[in-house]
């Protein structure tokens, strides 16, 4: 990781710069706001069903209410690894043998099974894809949306811009993406497709013990 400033960052001049405190305040600030989308609706099912038990199938619908919520979330943040649609197989080769050449040996043959690039960072493992990256910080990840603007780009192509600019900046690439999710890396990895899951679980164990989560 360079220490150098990405000029993208201009264009959100109202976002504070993320580090190390505010990554463990976004975290903890998401499960509560979660948390409190959840539990009314699972207290209104107790209430209602305490008042009167043939208002069970209500309570029931809330409940399935409480449980939607958080798995939407988590299916956003899994959808910042999702491939997109391929384009010509030529120029998708050639840009993934570019992409190859920016990595090491253990990320070039993960990239070659999972289509996902590991990045070491001070923040973090990132798990980089096409269209965002998963910072992750022991069990918890976060899920980061960020995509480059040519999209007639191959796919390789468009992980090594994500890339080359989380080096440049790490800092400033977590601070123009969005965050879309911020949870536990398992609920990522349950709705990401298998071939992609090693990246997830090799980034995990990179910073289990190191980074511990909130």
């Amino acid at each position: 990781m360079s220490t150098g400033v990405l000029p993208e960052t201009a264009a959100v001049y109202w976002r504070p710069r993320v580090d190390e405190r505010s990554l463990t305040r976004r975290g903890r600030v998401w499960t509560l706001t979660t948390v409190a989308h959840t539990i009314p609706f699972c207290i209104a099912a107790i209430v209602l069903f305490m008042l009167n038990p043939v208002s069970l199938p209500v309570g029931l619908i809330l409940l399935v209410h409480a449980w939607a919520i958080p798995e939407l979330y988590a299916q956003r943040g899994a959808n910042v690894l999702k491939p997109k649609r391929r384009g010509e197989a030529g120029p998708e080769q050639t840009a993934l043998g570019l992409l190859g050449d920016l990595v090491g040996h253990d990320a070039r043959e993960l990239l070659a099974r999972t289509g996902l690039v590991i990045e070491r960072g001070r923040l973090g493992t990132w798990v980089v894809g096409e269209a965002g990256a998963v910072l992750v910080r022991g069990r918890r990840a976060f899920c980061w949306c960020v995509r480059v603007d040519d999209l007639t780009l191959p796919s390789a192509d468009r992980i090594a811009h994500l890339l080359l600019a989380l080096r440049t900046d790490e800092a400033g690439f977590a601070t123009v993406a969005n965050l879309a999710f911020s949870g536990s890396v398992g609920r990522v990895r349950r709705r990401v497709a298998e071939p992609m899951r090693p990246a997830l679980d090799a980034a995990r164990r990179s910073t289990t013990g190191r980074t511990a989560a909130p």
